[in-house]
């Protein structure tokens, strides 16, 4: 049994000390400090300590050399502080090189934060940190287009300029066309929303075949004539741009933007792009639109499909 010499507090320390040890609100480790100096002052021997605040040698040698060096100062911790900065430059370099230049072992497409530092023995926040300051995002995706077409510049110049500065009195629609959508229905009922549990809709469906969905953007009011059909035809597209045609009032002049079309009216202006060249459509149809009504689709074909005879259809 080893007896540790006294540390010789006065009667400020030790009342310091004593309601230092009795706060609630004290952290525990100045809690166990406090305790630590109080019984070496009290003669208690270093094993009884030990068992006393479950600590080791070195933690009574480290805390019991402070307080003889900085009396009550010496019991509260220091921040270590920040740790020595790498080589930023070469680390940089490097991170940046995997991420630009090379791709996981493992066959991934792009490097996560975590996949990246675990290459390079690093941290993955130094990974986000260098990402964030060039403004890196392997994570997303953006997609662009490049045209075959000779000629785009013009076609791009002619149909930019409808949109930003379109003729008086006139209206100007893209068109576009969704074919081979698949007219689906469920076999099982619908159970409603009720508290406690989501709306649920069963995972089996009949197929009702599939049919062509049509639709034309008026860029000035943001209004969408669409229309379902049956098959895809020039008859079924020619009758569509009908339908167009008449919705707007009789002598107004018409601009239409979509893919390469043959056709010739006196009420229409086509302005035409190649099938490749969608970033100049503004209505571009995906088979998403109608995910919130799954049967609209289906109720479209049998209800209210466009019907198409065999003879020449004439704008009205």
């Amino acid at each position: 049994m080893v007896c540790m010499g006294k540390m010789n507090l006065s009667d400020l320390e030790r009342e310091e000390l004593e309601g230092l040890q009795r706060k609630r609100t004290a952290a525990m480790a100045q809690v166990r400090r406090a305790k630590l100096i109080l019984l070496l002052d009290d003669g208690v021997s270093r094993d009884t300590i030990m068992n006393t605040l479950g600590c080791d040698s070195r933690f009574i040698a480290t805390w019991r050399a402070r307080f003889a060096e900085e009396r009550l100062a010496g019991l509260y911790g220091r921040h270590p502080g920040r740790a020595p900065r790498r080589n930023l430059p070469r680390l940089e370099a490097r991170v940046l090189d995997y991420t630009l230049k090379r791709k996981p072992k493992d066959g991934s497409t792009h490097w996560s934060s975590r996949k990246l530092a675990a290459e390079l023995g690093i941290s993955f926040m130094d990974v986000q940190r260098i990402w964030r300051r060039h403004d890196l995002k392997p994570h997303r995706v953006n997609r662009h287009m490049v045209s075959n077409d000779p000629d785009f510049e013009t076609k791009a110049a002619d149909v930019i300029g409808l949109y930003l500065n379109p003729p008086a009195n006139a209206a100007v629609f893209c068109v576009d066309e969704k074919t081979a959508i698949q007219a689906l229905d469920r076999k099982d009922r619908m159970l409603p929303l009720s508290p406690g549990r989501a709306e649920s809709h069963g995972f089996e469906y009949k197929r009702n075949g599939t049919l062509s969905l049509f639709a034309a953007l008026n860029t000035a009011t943001g209004e969408v004539v669409g229309k379902t059909a049956a098959r895809h035809t020039s008859a079924q597209f020619v009758a569509f741009l009908s339908d167009v045609v008449a919705s707007q009032p009789k002598g107004r002049e018409i601009h239409v933007i979509c893919d390469n079309v043959w056709l010739i009216d006196e009420r229409l202006a086509f302005h035409n792009y190649l099938a490749s060249d969608k970033t100049l459509n503004a209505m571009p149809i995906t088979g998403n639109d109608s995910t919130k009504e799954p049967d609209l689709l289906s109720l479209r074909v049998f209800d209210n499909p466009l019907l198409v005879n065999d003879q020449n259809i004439a704008f009205p």
